[in-house]
């Protein structure tokens, strides 16, 4: 293997004089700069990245630890943080957890299952001497994944951290979800109903308060009988459909993708269109979404946006700057319309 010793001899100059055109720390005249950069091309040289962190104290790897890769949502943030960290010239190191491919939802309040699986991870990452580490989540709620004494910069993503000195960076599920219902009122709509996910979720919570927070502005009165919960997936949004529809309501907020296409099949079934009989509007602008008919208008989530922003948190403290202790940054998502809300005639 060429070291940079090799290097250096061939081109009859110190060791110093090669790694500091490698690194650009040091004016090397550029006769010389140009005669090191062919040699280091012709004999294939590449630098030892291993060496250099434990010189350096930073290896330029980040780590990125996700609850379950195969959620929708993960993905993109993760290409979010990637695409941060090449920007800087870092690498990144992804382990997954596969939570939900072990233990279905079993796990959500089984410390022990859930740290027999994290914390060997968190070793690992720190014996590779990451420089950092960004957890993802698969839902949001407070997690206690890093210790009150975890030396590592880290940020938590699509979920509150529990440790008060790791950042989380969130979608802002209670203004987007504000901005969709105004939409419905806008569009002449007063009786709203909805389906939501779990009850004790922070989404379906936060979403909640959006919903009320429009109608409040608007001056209409919240029916609790108009609320209806789910399980997230189109089965439950299909029942949870059922009685809803025999209110008069003329419009619905499904907090999914997937709920709304159980309300659409619903419908179908008896004989309505969403768009023309009962306007629908969903959560997440999943694929499904604009392949709907008619397509669903919804909210497209700010996904890549999260792994930035949690990348860029992570660089923050990499480069030494204090962390502002329960720190949240909600992002909000973008309005989608499409042609599953028709307007409302007085």
């Amino acid at each position: 293997m060429v070291t940079i010793k090799d290097i250096a001899e061939e081109c009859n100059v110190s060791i110093t004089t090669v790694s500091n055109v490698l690194n650009g720390k040091a004016k090397v005249g550029e006769q010389t700069k140009q005669r090191i950069l062919e040699v280091i091309q012709k004999r294939g040289y590449r630098p030892n990245t291993i060496a250099q962190g434990l010189r350096s104290q930073k290896t330029k790897t980040i780590g990125i630890i996700a609850e379950d890769i195969a959620q929708f949502t993960t993905p993109e943030i993760i290409e979010g943080i990637m695409s941060f960290c090449e920007e800087r010239g870092y690498r990144t190191t992804v382990r997954n957890l596969r939570m939900y491919a072990r233990w279905q939802d079993a796990w959500y309040y089984n410390e022990t299952a859930y740290h027999s699986v994290l914390d060997p991870m968190l070793e690992e990452l720190d014996s590779h001497m990451v420089d950092g580490v960004i957890y993802i989540a698969g839902h949001a709620r407070r997690i206690s994944c890093f210790p009150s004494d975890y030396k590592t910069p880290a940020v938590m993503a699509y979920a509150y951290a529990q440790n008060p000195r790791v950042p989380s960076v969130l979608i802002d599920d209670e203004t987007s979800a504000y901005q969709i219902v105004r939409y419905l009122i806008q569009k002449g709509h007063k009786r709203i109903g909805v389906i939501g996910g779990r009850e004790d979720n922070i989404h379906t919570q936060r979403r909640l308060l959006g919903y009320q927070k429009a109608l409040f502005e608007a001056q209409l009165l919240f029916n609790p009988e108009l609320v209806r919960y789910a399980n997230w997936n189109k089965p439950s949004g299909y029942e949870a459909a059922k009685p809803l529809l025999k209110t008069d309501i003329t419009a619905l907020f499904c907090m999914t993708d997937r709920i709304a296409g159980g309300a659409y099949q619903y419908l179908d079934e008896m004989g309505l269109r969403a768009g023309r009989d009962l306007a629908v509007a969903g959560f997440d602008n999943q694929d499904l979404a604009e392949y709907m008919v008619p397509g669903l208008t919804t909210m497209s989530l700010p996904l890549q946006e999260i792994g930035n922003t949690s990348a860029k948190l992570l660089f923050r403290q990499i480069e030494g700057e204090d962390v502002e202790e329960y720190q949240e940054i909600l992002i909000p998502c973008t309005f989608v319309e499409r042609q599953s809300v028709m307007e409302l005639k007085d």
